[in-house]
């Protein structure tokens, strides 16, 4: 695909570029399996510039990042990095590289690959020590991007007891105590709340505005909006490049890439479609201006059923009484603090909170990897407390952690997904027909022989979870797991899990995502280790919870905020819901 889009270049563009890229390719493997990452791609970076990189899982997104941050030199082409040139034609200059990376910050895609120390504090110290820096700078630059971060009072904390989202505010606050010239992320709000999102994009304008150049990677398309220039990248090769607005107005493109335009442009275009006269765009303020002037009518627009369908229960699939935890340290903080619930059986359940409220350890106490200290918790009407019953357990409770495709370990997917269902002792024809099912639910039929560790981000994920659903487990516990996927990826497994829920499986997901939770039949909110609220998603998700929301980190659904903004008489959850609402609003009689 050709460039579609011209590019557009913004403020402070002029001289020399700070980092250049030309004709730039680099691949992986050997030659019987070799992958071409990056695609001749030139690439010219001004100072000041802030760019976001947009692109399906596995279209060279992070060996671009990589590459921009002199952590890996390319088999082809000129590379230049802040005046530097570290790779031209007489090959790699070790010492250049060395240079150049002193001004280039990078946050990894999982911060687990970053994090170095056993001290919060230290870990942020550990870039500006390397610099050679005096004691008291690196003092003054650790406490100040810790606050920034709002992770001040975890200094002294194990990043290793710490959640993943809090973890990743801790590796940004080390690349930000650089203070590099150069900052590159590599989806830094993958893990992260919705508060965490809004304050990494703030501080990325905020760097912006003070003159650093920034390089965004992310699978969230509302934070492109944000960018000077948006390059979408698609098996390497840069396919689109220019403004948001140039690149976003390419939505039949973007689809075929798997990827997706922001809500308002997908609101603007939907609402086209149906008729209504507004002008295109994928700025937000615009969009809204323009729908505030429409429509003189208030009537309440009919909700659909899909999101509030009937639980089919015979039971419960789990119940939380008064359970307390506390975590095996020095510090005895609660990760929960007396927090009661009950699931029905066969019920689709969204859990949400800010980043640290004790999510990742309820999951784990709801699959009995850990006990409670106080309470009881009981599964599929087992108690857990007892090693003897949890042993029950094993085959009735399926869990996804974050990042499952680092579960990954045979030399075939088909290995890989029969590990379970052989170490449940069912015969081989049991085994084949399991594998056989899983396999079709997440579309991996034909990969049966493939290495897992051949298979793109995606697909291992895919894979991981289809080693889980071979078990055929009465209820499937899922940690984020749509973290990281591209638009195309959390589609299909979104699709994939209402299809398992469909044949009865109770589904438990944490998510960060607010879409996501209206979509589930119960959400259950925590704060601060403590159960903030919990019940069907129309009722946690209400204008006079809007507050309450927020002051825990989270938010309302978009297309409810979108109605609320707009002085819709009801608000929806679904963009459908919000369309069909703004269509009544328009065919409405004036003064009704």
């Amino acid at each position: 695909m050709p460039h579609e889009a011209t590019v557009t270049t913004v403020g402070r563009h002029d001289g020399q570029p700070i980092v250049s890229l030309s004709h730039v390719t680099l691949r992986y493997g050997d030659e019987a399996h070799e992958v071409v990452a990056l695609d001749d791609v030139t690439l010219a970076v001004q100072p000041g510039e802030r760019i976001c990189v947009l692109g399906a899982n596995g279209s060279g997104k992070s060996t671009l990042a990589s590459v921009v941050c002199g952590l890996l030199a390319p088999d082809e082409g000129t590379v230049s990095l802040l005046g530097e040139d570290v790779l031209g034609p007489h090959g790699v200059d070790f010492e250049a590289y060395r240079r150049a990376r002193r001004g280039i910050g990078l946050v990894f895609q999982n911060p687990d690959d970053q994090i170095v120390t056993s001290i919060v504090e230290e870990d942020v110290a550990f870039g500006p020590e390397n610099l050679g820096l005096p004691s008291d700078e690196i003092g003054r630059r650790v406490s100040r991007q810790l606050r920034r971060v709002a992770m001040e009072q975890y200094a002294q904390h194990d990043p290793s007891r710490l959640s993943g989202g809090q973890k990743q505010r801790v590796a940004i606050a080390g690349a930000l105590a650089m203070e590099p010239q150069v900052l590159v992320l590599d989806e830094p709000g993958a893990l992260l709340d919705v508060r965490g999102r809004r304050g990494i994009r703030r501080v990325m304008a905020e760097l912006h505005e003070a003159g650093t150049t920034v390089m965004h990677i992310t699978h969230f398309m509302e934070e492109a909006l944000d960018a000077d220039r948006v390059i979408v990248l698609d098996h390497g090769r840069i396919v689109l490049e220019g403004s948001p607005q140039d690149v976003f107005a390419h939505g039949d493109e973007l689809s075929a890439l798997g990827l997706e335009m922001p809500f308002a442009a997908q609101l603007a275009t939907t609402l086209r479609s149906r008729g209504i006269d507004v002008a295109w765009t994928c700025d937000k303020d615009t969009l809204m201006r323009e729908l505030s002037g429409r429509g003189q009518g208030t009537i309440a627009p009919r909700m659909g059923t899909e999101v509030e369908r009937d639980i089919p229960s015979t039971g419960q699939a789990v119940s939380c009484d008064h359970v307390a935890y506390s975590y095996q340290d020095d510090t005895g903080r609660r990760a929960l603090d007396d927090v009661s619930f009950a699931i029905d059986e066969g019920t689709s359940v969204a859990i949400v909170g800010q980043t640290g409220s004790g999510k990742s350890t309820l999951v784990r106490l709801l699959c009995a990897l850990e006990v409670p200290d106080l309470g009881r918790i009981v599964v599929s009407g087992i108690d857990t407390h007892a090693r003897r019953d949890r042993r029950r357990l094993h085959g009735h409770v399926g869990y996804v952690m974050q990042h499952p495709e680092r579960q990954l370990f045979a030399e075939t997917v088909l290995e890989d997904v029969a590990y379970g269902p052989r170490n449940m002792g069912l015969s081989a024809e049991q085994v084949r027909e399991r594998c056989a099912h899983a396999l079709g639910l997440v579309g991996l039929v034909g990969k049966e022989d493939a290495s897992p560790f051949q298979l793109s981000g995606g697909q291992q994920r895919l894979c991981a979870i289809a080693g889980i659903l071979a078990m055929e487990p009465d209820i499937l516990v899922l940690d984020e797991p749509l973290a990281g996927l591209d638009p195309r990826g959390r589609r299909q497994l979104s699709l994939i899990l209402d299809d398992i829920h469909d044949h009865g499986v109770t589904i438990i997901r944490v998510t960060h995502s607010m879409h996501d939770a209206a979509r589930a039949q119960q959400v259950i909110v925590l704060s601060q280790a403590h159960l903030l609220m919990q019940g069907a998603p129309r009722e946690v998700f209400s204008a006079s919870h809007e507050a309450l929301l927020h002051d825990a980190g989270l938010g309302l659904p978009e297309p409810m905020q979108w109605a609320l903004a707009l002085g819709l008489a009801e608000a929806p959850l679904t963009m459908e819901e919000l369309v069909e609402a703004l269509v009544l609003r328009e065919e409405a009689p004036h003064g009704i």
